[in-house]
C-alpha cells in the first residue's frame, strides 16, 4: 500500500477526535433535552472521527505523501506563531483586544493587506463575534487585566 496524503490527514483527524473525547470525558454529558458541557465536544469529536475515517478510506484519490511539496512551511509557521502568541495573550488582554490584534497580524503579516482596512475589518468581525457570544449565547468570556473583554 502506498502512503498517500489523505491517509496521513485522515489518521490525524481520527486521532484528534479520539483525543477530544478523552479530554472531555470528565465533562457532564447530560441528556438530549438538557445537554451538559460535554455534549457538544463529543458530537464534534465523533463527526471529526467520522469524516477523518472517510478521508482515510478515499485516500487513493489523493497524491502520494512523498510527492507533497513542503514549500509553504514558512507560511504555516507564521500562522502558528501568531496564533500561539494570541493564545498566550488571551487571558491577559481579554477577548476583544487579543482577537483584534491576532486578526490584524494575520491580515498584515500573512495576507499583506492595507493596515487601515485590516484594522477596520478585524474590529468589525470581533465585535460581531463578541456580541454573539457574550450577549446572544450568554457565554462567559474572560476579561483581561485591564478589565476589558
Amino acid at each position: 500500500m502506498k502512503l498517500r496524503a489523505d491517509h496521513v490527514a485522515g489518521a490525524f483527524f481520527v486521532a484528534i477526535g479520539l483525543l477530544v473525547i478523552i479530554l472531555s470525558g470528565d465533562l457532564p454529558y447530560g441528556q438530549l433535552s438538557m445537554p451538559g458541557a460535554g455534549f457538544l465536544p463529543r458530537i464534534v469529536a465523533v463527526l471529526i472521527i467520522l469524516f477523518g475515517g472517510l478521508l482515510f478510506l478515499r485516500a487513493r484519490e489523493s497524491p502520494a505523501f512523498s510527492e507533497i511539496a513542503w514549500d509553504d512551511g514558512r507560511h504555516a509557521l507564521q500562522v502558528i506563531v501568531i496564533t500561539a502568541v494570541a493564545v498566550l495573550l488571551y487571558i491577559v488582554l481579554g477577548f476583544l483586544i487579543t482577537m483584534i490584534l491576532m486578526m490584524i497580524a494575520l491580515m498584515i503579516v500573512i495576507e499583506r493587506k492595507n493596515v487601515l482596512r485590516a484594522a477596520a475589518y478585524s474590529a468589525c468581525v470581533v465585535i460581531v463575534t463578541y456580541i454573539t457570544f457574550a450577549h446572544v449565547l450568554k457565554s462567559p468570556l474572560p476579561p483581561g487585566v485591564l478589565g476589558y473583554y
